[in-house]
């Protein structure tokens, strides 16, 4: 699984990872709050290490963070 650190969370349920992949678009990814498992979305923190899959927003057809889980 991929993994990266949270760049931004806001208040309104979505946020953003850096991919720590060096074959990433180089853009950071989206992740709504209902594409987290194992925690709470309130648990996660800015700069915490994740792993995540690629999805695809379905309206717009770009890439997205699915099933973000923190890293221990």
């Amino acid at each position: 699984m991929p993994q990266g650190s949270i760049k931004t969370l806001t208040d309104r349920g979505f946020g953003f990872i850096v991919p720590e992949d060096e074959t990433s678009t180089g853009k950071d990814l989206f992740f709504h709050r209902s594409n987290v498992d194992g925690v709470d979305f309130n648990a996660l923190r800015q700069g915490q290490r994740v792993s995540y899959e690629l999805g695809t927003d379905e309206r717009r057809g770009t890439p997205i963070a699915i099933h973000v889980q923190p890293l221990p």
